[in-house]
């Protein structure tokens, strides 16, 4: 049976302390991780933990790491994310730039030193969630991606994500990977035993192939947006580009396509982007809000080729599909599940998903 929501959280939170990380920093974490799964962003949520614990257990990162501002302006801060996981240190980064924001009326965070971050609609969300308008982006840790006409891998995912605030108080939420799909949905399939669907990977040789292994242990790839040069592939590896520009140039963080990339000392040393904009300093108060509103409305209110599939608008599906989770659980594959209940044995952490 799904867990709840509620008993799905306390169990990231139960592994994540047990692992030793401090429990205020176990909470933002597993807030991110569990927000993730109850919007059914399945690929960034508990399906991350066995990554995490090879991560930890090969001393890639730190679970007792707190983050830091080492230098600062008004409209700017560089953060040090002692090299643990990602998701508290791009929360405190988040957190630093809509305070800011809300001061100057906007400014822009980096992260340097973290890993992977959970999903980046999360972040985005806190800045529409203050009324404002938010960007966020990461480098990748693996290295999955041929660049357009290229057969040698130089990118990652490399996620980008935006969101706006709504007078209607739903607001708008993209959150993409610069890839075809996310990596977390192809290894979903691996965990369940089941085929990608066509367009996902591409074998060595850059052929088209179903198997959900072939890009991550058979020298394969991921797609980047688009698929194929000649469905306009450019342009997610131009997207690529961009978010590496922005979370690794600005913030310092070791470029994927630096040899030294994720073998530091410490950590994994992947970069972040933040940047929250308060939609004040463009408009009278309320305008910017009722203008999204009324142009989502209009999105929404498009004549559908099949009148059973409403038009939607970036966060809709995301919005539903937590409605579902809150009143029937969330629902995690057996084979997922059966190693999370390993994890979670192994580090003496109590099991709350029965």
């Amino acid at each position: 049976m799904p867990a709840t929501y509620a008993n799905h959280r306390a169990q990231l939170k139960a592994i994540l302390v047990a692992w030793g990380m401090p429990d205020d920093n176990a909470e933002i974490t597993a807030d991110v991780l569990a927000w993730s799964d109850l919007h059914g962003v399945d690929s960034h949520g508990i399906s991350m933990i066995p990554s995490y614990d090879t991560l930890r257990r090969n001393g890639r990162a730190r679970m007792d790491a707190r983050p830091r501002i080492i230098s600062e302006t008004p409209v700017s801060a560089v953060v040090d994310g002692g090299g643990g996981l990602g998701h508290v240190p791009s929360h405190f980064a988040m957190s630093t730039a809509i305070a800011k924001a809300k001061t100057v009326g906007m400014a822009a965070s980096v992260v340097r030193s973290s890993a992977h971050f959970g999903a980046a609609g999360y972040f985005t969300l806190m800045a529409a969630n203050a009324g404002l308008v938010g960007m966020a982006c990461t480098s990748a840790s693996g290295i999955q991606v041929a660049p357009t006409f290229g057969k040698q891998a130089r990118l990652g995912t490399d996620p980008w994500s935006f969101a706006a605030p709504s007078a209607d108080g739903v607001p708008f939420l993209l959150d993409m990977a610069t890839t075809t799909v996310a990596a977390g949905r192809i290894r979903n399939k691996a965990n369940e035993g089941l085929p990608t669907p066509d367009g996902w990977v591409l074998d060595r040789e850059g052929r088209p192939s179903n198997d959900p292994l072939v890009a991550k242990e058979k020298g394969g790839f991921m797609t980047s947006l688009g698929g194929s040069p000649e469905n306009s592939s450019y342009k997610g590896y131009g997207l690529a580009v961009m978010v590496n520009i922005l979370a690794s140039c600005l913030s310092g963080a070791t470029l994927i396509t630096d040899p030294e990339h994720t073998k530091k000392p410490v950590g994994q040393d992947i970069g972040h982007f933040f940047m929250a904009i308060d939609p004040a300093i463009f408009r009278g108060a309320g305008d910017f809000e009722s203008d999204v509103a009324s142009f989502l409305g209009v999105l929404r209110a498009t004549t559908p080729v099949d009148p059973a599939q409403p038009v939607m608008v970036a966060g809709d599906p995301q919005w539903k599909t937590a409605e579902t989770r809150l009143r029937d659980g969330i629902p995690v594959g057996a084979g997922l599940l059966a190693q999370i209940r390993q994890i979670a044995q192994a580090a003496a952490a109590p099991w709350l998903l029965d």
